[in-house]
């Protein structure tokens, strides 16, 4: 096979699940977000398995990804939409049954007058900047929206990954401050804020990256393993340059094989000097440029030509790639292209 594999560990993604729920203050309802496709892992397959380990809440992007889940998981299974009532949203909201965490007064005129009775949610603008009702909107429209099918109320975080930054307990108390007094369930906190403890989980937290093996969940299980066929390989003499600009020559008499993958597969193009690849754990250093569709690895090291090489494994995780590439492991995830074989794994 010339194609690289995209190993999923449903296993991990359920035990990662399981942990952040375990995590999450006795109580609370731990729901799980697989925006962007499932963090490009596809959507259906891992609302499966969330909802097998325990999910019955989950949470999209726009309401076109609802599609995904809802087809994957039938009736039944709460899920919420956080760009909120769009323009053109109002068949999908009323045939999936989603439920618009709605953003804005001109979201909430056009979801009661489009969907009279139909269930809905609010997010609240703590200090964020993003999305979500100023307090001053929520002020003039709290008692009506309290008057409806609200569902939950939520905000988000903005520097949960920086456990001491003042950012945190400020938002916690706006949140507190705007929602004293509602009788309703109330949402704050992502991966970063359930690891900040209780007072930051309110009635349901809402993992995302943890789930997929991420920072800042440190004991998250690795589930994406991507491993990279070996299409060729050749000897290449001392003073002999490789790849595109002549970004490497070879100091020493070098093996050098040739995977297939590259940047129009998510791997970019920066990461190249600080990151390397396996072979039954030996470390292989890339070499050269990450082209479109090429890599060039050292191999000299290995006592035998390989037939693949691992770039993500237990290892080397997305987060360490992304430190690599100067990014996160969010965008490493979602970047990772449509030409892998997929493969899915569980017990």
């Amino acid at each position: 096979m010339t194609t690289s594999t995209l190993t999923i560990d449903l296993d991990a993604l359920a035990g990662n699940w399981r942990a952040l729920d375990a995590a999450s203050d006795a109580g609370v309802e731990t729901s799980a977000v697989v925006k962007a496709n499932g963090y490009g892992l596809d959507a259906g397959r891992v609302a499966r398995t969330l909802a097998r380990a325990g999910a019955r809440k989950f949470c999209v992007a726009v309401a076109e990804e609802a599609a995904a889940i809802r087809q994957a998981l039938g009736p039944g299974p709460e899920i919420y939409v956080f760009s909120g009532h769009g323009r053109g949203d109002t068949d999908m909201i009323h045939d999936l049954q989603l439920t618009p965490m709605l953003n804005s007064i001109d979201q909430m005129l056009r979801h009661v007058e489009a969907l009279p009775g139909h269930g809905f949610g609010v997010q609240l603008d703590t200090g964020m900047n993003r999305l979500g009702m100023e307090p001053a909107e929520w002020a003039a429209l709290r008692d009506i929206a309290l008057g409806q099918n609200i569902q939950l109320i939520m905000s988000h975080l903005a520097c949960a990954d920086e456990p001491e930054h003042p950012m945190n307990a400020q938002q916690l108390q706006v949140f507190n401050d705007l929602t004293q007094g509602c009788d309703i369930p109330r949402s704050l906190s992502a991966t970063g804020g359930i690891l900040l403890g209780p007072e930051y989980h309110f009635d349901v937290t809402r993992p995302g990256i943890g789930l997929y093996g991420g920072f800042p969940f440190s004991d998250a299980q690795p589930v994406a393993y991507l491993s990279l066929p070996v299409i060729q390989i050749r000897d290449v003499a001392p003073g002999e340059t490789v790849g595109y600009g002549n970004t490497w020559t070879a100091a020493r008499p070098s093996r050098i094989a040739t995977v297939s993958a590259g940047y129009a597969d998510g791997l970019h193009r920066i990461m190249a000097p600080r990151t390397q690849v396996y072979a039954n754990g030996v470390p292989c250093p890339l070499v050269g440029r990450i082209s479109m569709d090429l890599i060039t690895i050292d191999i000299t090291e290995l006592s035998e030509d390989p037939d693949e090489l691992e770039l993500l494994n237990a290892q080397q995780t997305v987060d360490d790639l992304a430190n690599n590439a100067g990014t996160i492991g969010y965008e490493i995830l979602t970047a990772l292209g449509g030409r892998y074989h997929r493969r899915y794994v569980s017990s």
